[in-house]
Order: C-alpha cells, then structure tokens, then sequence
C-alpha cells in the first residue's frame, strides 16, 4: 500500500476543499496501523512546510460518537498551530468542507506523558488546567460516510480547535459528572456529562497516551490534549453560533462566517 499516494489525496482534498471517495473502498484490505501510517505521512509534511504541533486529540471516546461512525474504539489526530482559533475569533466555513462541533474538555499538561503503562492517576498529575473547548470536525472524505481507518487516515477529521479563556485546575473538577451543553443559535443542541467520555475524560487521555506509544509519540508537556466530545457533532454553516458550557467551568463560543 502506498502511504504517500493515499496522503496526497487527502492534502489535495483539503487544499482544494473537494470531498473524495472512502481510502477503504479503494483499499478494503486497509488495517488501523495502515491508516495511521498515511496520518504521519501528512503530519510530517504540515510540520515540512512550518506547522507547529501544539497538541493531540483522542476521539470517539462518547457512546453518541461511536454509534455514529458504528466502531467501539478510540481513534486520534494531531493538532496544529494553524488549527488553533483563540477565544471569541471567527471561523471561515470557507477554508472547510463540511464542518460539524463538538464539545470537549481539553488538558493542558505540565509534564510529558510517554505510554505504555500511562494511568489515570498519571494524567491528573501531568495536568495543570482543564477547558472548556470546541473542535471544528471536517471530513475530506465524500458525505462523512466514513468507515474507522478513513477518519484516521484524515487526522481523525481535524480541522480547528477553539479553546476557552478560564482555566480551571483539574482537581477542582468533577472530572466524572461536570454537565456540558451545546447550544447552537441560542437553542440547546445537546447535552451531556463528562462521563460520557470514558467515564472520566482523564482516561481518555490515559489511554491515548498508550496508544501513540505504539509509534513513539509522547504528549509533552505544554501541549493540549482534547478528551474527545461528549455528545454527537452537530453540523453548521455560515451565521451559525456554538456555544459550549460546562458547569462550574465557564464557557466557550465560536461563531461561522463565510
């Protein structure tokens, strides 16, 4: 299999803004480990041409979010520093495909986590703030009609990331049973708890530790790591506004403009 010509089809996706047919049609023989080898084909090549890695994101760690993709595992992608809208900036549906939000409680870690063996107990200790976030999920791939190793082979469908001005220490959280609401346009979209990622939004991060550790990544200190989203993505287009609320932990809004 060739890993480049499968990560050039999807760089020139997204330069272009065009949706193409599933990697998995092309290659049904395609494995996870396959997939996540065309992934680092594209993340070495953002950071070539000057992308600066800021953080990672572990995904489908919610029932809702797996039911959608029909998978039981976890997945991940890499963040960038061109991903990263600050709080209160717009986003240009322009510059996507076909977006959709999620909400997310983001780590900002103060020590490297390098798996395997990574525990829960590890990443409270590594964490110095929790966010409130949103992640701007996209899919170069045609109709999100994705099986798993094609939103892996995508950068688990990355595309911006908006994190929250209030910083909160983790152990002031209730990592088990903080609510969030998303709310779009003014009218609640979704709901849920923390628990809805993995019990604890802390293992998520525990476990995606583990995971890159099969490729020699680790989570360094300074960096952000996204927990994965707590309920369904809702899709948006231009004029909308998102609003993502976790109780006791202020809140975060990002509003879509062409």
């Amino acid at each position: 299999m060739d890993y480049k010509a499968l990560a050039d089809m999807l760089w020139e996706a997204e330069e272009k803004r065009e949706q193409i047919g599933r990697l998995t049609d092309m290659y049904p023989e395609m494995t996870v480990e396959d997939a996540y080898r065309v992934q680092l084909e594209n993340v070495h090549r953002r950071v070539e041409n000057g992308a600066k890695l800021v953080g990672m994101k572990i995904g489908l760690t919610s029932q809702a979010m797996q039911k959608l993709l029909n998978v039981d595992v976890p997945d991940y992608g890499h963040l960038f520093d061109d991903m990263l809208l600050t709080d209160g900036q717009v986003c240009h549906v322009s510059e996507l495909i076909q977006p959709k939000v999620e909400g997310e409680l983001s780590f900002c870690l103060n020590k490297t986590l390098k798996g395997p063996g990574v525990t829960v107990a590890d990443v409270y200790e590594a964490t110095k703030y929790v966010v409130p976030s949103l992640e701007i999920v996209d899919s170069r791939i045609k109709d999100w009609k994705i099986k798993l190793q094609d939103t892996i082979s995508d950068n688990g469908s990355s595309a911006r990331l908006m994190v929250g001005s209030r910083m909160t220490p983790i152990d002031q959280v209730d990592m088990r049973l903080t609510g969030m609401t998303l709310e779009k346009n003014g009218e609640l979209a979704n709901s849920g708890t923390t628990a809805e990622v993995w019990g604890n939004p802390a293992a998520a991060v525990a476990c995606l530790s583990n995971m890159l550790a099969e490729f020699d990544i680790e989570l360094k200190a300074g960096s952000i790591v996204m927990a994965g989203a707590l309920t369904a993505a809702v899709p948006v287009v231009a004029g909308d506004v998102v609003t993502a609320s976790f109780q006791g932990m202020g809140s975060v809004t990002v509003k879509f403009v062409d």
